[in-house]
Order: structure tokens, then C-alpha cells, then sequence
């Protein structure tokens, strides 16, 4: 787990990334994230930083709950940066130095006492992987796609994604966009944010990390909650592909469990993670039958809330039910899972 990670300062995270692009699918499940506190918990060195991903996180749509935005998708595009408390007095530079080159010195600030600070960098072949995963999605789903950054004020730094997404589109994706009657579009990310709630939805939003972390939850919470909400990861070529739940460990819930307390938590992502897998394999394999039981079991996770109402705590109050008898524990909502999935392969099986 988490400690192991440390222990092999992130090996295995790579390790695990060089085992999904050898093999073309992986499955992860939520880890905890090395805040402050854990760090200190646990004794723990400093997280190394993610390599470069594409992620998409579709929302799971059943018509049982009251749905505040409809059919939402977002790309969240990594970032990486380097933070640091400031202790005193002192100038702080930004240096480049170019291969073989003199150094180049950028004096950011002329700090007078203490403060904090932050370096952030991206490449040109990232964003430009980033582009093309987001238009190719948007192709694959017929639906139009917007590029969301605050460049009024990032000139440079969100001025280039603007510009490099806005180049690859007129040059590779324009024609293809507009035969299908979709379109691309870039927007402020406050204007984006604004249209994204008051839309009916249907359209993809490419987002560079911070935007995406924070707006995935807010369009996860619009369909009833967290638990709805799964993320893809692929690369620009398709040829690597991860799934996941979007959640976190869930921790308050692990804590009254391993209090003997009786818990309801919705396990519909991290199944969704499985079957998101499952179906990739067997896309990849040619075996349908692995795909027919995946697709199966998403279709028995959302009837048991769909059609016979059973459901766990977060769906249930989405739906204004504060009554205890209104949810079901998680043992009890996998139980009433596994019936129907049954059903189903019964009723497939005398066709």
C-alpha cells in the first residue's frame, strides 16, 4: 500500500504504469492521497511526481435520481509543480538555462518577509497528446468540445494550450468536426463553469488538472453523487488503457466498519472500474462473452437502483429520502446486485 509506495520511492507506480502499457489494460484502485498529516503518520518522504495521463471521467446516468446537469464529460490534463515555503526576506529567480547556453534569470519576487511560492512546467508534446486524446474523444462521441483556461491571465503558460489546441484543431480535426456537425470551442474556464450548470449538457470540456479535479466533483454530485462518477485513463493512441473508480478510499466509512458499525457505501464506480476493464479486455482479446458479462453487471448496478429502487445512502438522500428505511447497507445493495445479474444471464441464456 501506501507505505510500500514510499518504501520504493514510487517504483511500483511506474512499475504498475510499464505493466498496463505492456499489456494494454490495468485496473487501479483508490489510494490515499499523502497529504500533510499522512506524511507525518506514516513517516513518509515526498511523493514523487505522476508521469503525463489523459483522463476521462463519464458519469453513470440513471433516471431514478434527480439530475441537476445532464450528460457532462471532462479531460483533466496533468500538471506538475514544485512548491515551497518561503521563510524570510529574500529575492526569488526563476533560472532556465538552455543546452549550452548562458542562464537566463526571471526575478519573480522580491519577497520582505515570509510567504510561499510554486513553479509549474507542461511540454508542447504533452499538451499536444492532450489535444489529440480530447478531439478524438469528441469525434468518437459526435458531440462538440470546448478547451476551458484562464489565459487572460496565464498568458503565456494557458495562452499556449490555447494555441496549440486551436492549431491542431484548424489543421487535423476541423473538417472531420464539421461533417459530423459538431464544433470546438475555447472559453474562459469561470464563462465554462457558468455554461456547465446551466446547460442540458452533452458536450466534452478539456481541462488542464486543477480545473478538472474540482469541477469532476461538482458534475459528479449534479448526477446524486461520487459514487456514479468513473475515470479513464488512456493515451493519445489508445493503445494503454486504465480504469478507476473517481473516489477516494472512502476513509470516514472505513473507520465505522472496522468499528463493527453497519456502513452504506456506494460501490457502483469501483464496480464500473472492473467492468470498464473487463470490456477493454475483451475488446482487445476478441471474447465476447468477457465483454457481454461486464456490460451485464453495469446493467444490473443500475436497475437495482433504476427499477427496484434499492440504493445506498448518498443515492438515497440525492433523491430527498432522509429516512433510514429509504437505503441499504453495501453488503445488502451487492446481494440485491448479484440477483439481478443472475436474472439477466438467466433471460440471456434462454433467448
Amino acid at each position: 500500500g501506501l507505505e510500500y509506495r514510499d518504501q520504493t520511492d514510487d517504483q511500483v507506480t511506474v512499475d504498475a504504469a510499464e505493466a498496463i502499457k505492456k499489456y494494454g489494460v490495468g485496473v487501479k484502485c483508490a489510494t490515499i492521497t499523502p497529504d500533510e498529516a499522512r506524511v507525518e503518520e506514516f513517516k513518509l518522504k515526498k511523493s514523487k511526481s505522476t508521469t503525463p495521463r489523459y483522463i476521462f471521467c463519464p458519469v453513470l446516468l440513471t433516471p431514478y435520481l434527480s439530475v441537476a446537469i445532464s450528460q457532462w464529460n471532462h479531460q483533466k490534463h496533468p500538471y506538475r509543480a514544485t512548491d515551497r515555503l518561503i521563510p524570510g526576506p529574500g529575492t526569488l529567480e526563476l533560472v532556465y538555462t538552455p543546452a549550452g547556453g548562458e542562464p537566463e534569470r526571471i526575478q519573480v519576487y522580491d519577497f520582505k518577509g515570509p510567504g510561499i511560492a510554486q513553479t509549474q512546467y507542461n511540454l508542447d508534446e504533452s499538451i499536444r497528446g492532450f489535444a489529440h486524446a480530447s478531439f478524438k474523444l469528441a469525434s468518437l462521441k459526435s458531440l462538440p468540445m470546448y478547451m476551458s483556461t484562464k489565459n487572460t491571465i496565464l498568458k503565456k503558460y494557458d495562452g499556449r494550450f490555447k494555441d496549440i489546441f486551436q492549431e491542431i484543431y484548424d489543421k487535423e480535426y476541423k473538417a472531420d468536426f464539421e461533417a459530423k456537425g459538431i464544433w470546438y470551442e475555447h472559453r474562459l474556464i469561470d464563462d465554462m463553469v457558468a455554461q456547465m450548470i446551466k446547460s442540458e449538457g452533452g458536450y466534452v470540456i478539456a481541462m488542464k488538472n486543477y480545473d478538472g479535479d474540482v469541477q469532476s466533483d461538482i458534475v459528479a454530485q449534479g448526477f446524486g453523487s461520487l459514487g456514479l462518477m468513473t475515470s479513464t485513463l488512456t493515451t493519445p493512441a489508445g493503445d494503454a488503457f486504465e480504469s478507476e473508480a473517481a473516489h477516494g478510499t472512502v476513509t470516514r466509512h472505513y473507520r465505522e466498519h472496522q468499528k463493527g458499525r453497519e456502513t452504506s457505501t456506494n460501490p457502483i464506480a469501483s464496480i464500473f472500474a472492473w467492468t470498464r476493464g473487463l470490456v477493454r479486455r475483451g475488446q482487445l482479446d476478441e471474447t465476447p462473452e468477457v465483454v457481454n458479462f461486464a456490460e451485464q453487471l453495469e446493467r444490473a448496478c443500475v436497475e437495482v437502483v433504476d427499477i427496484e429502487g434499492i440504493m445506498t445512502k448518498d443515492l438515497a438522500l440525492a433523491c430527498g429520502k432522509k429516512d433510514r428505511e429509504s437505503w441499504v447497507t453495501t453488503k445488502e445493495y451487492l446481494a440485491a446486485v448479484e440477483r439481478r445479474l443472475q436474472k439477466n444471464l438467466g433471460e440471456e441464456t434462454k433467448l
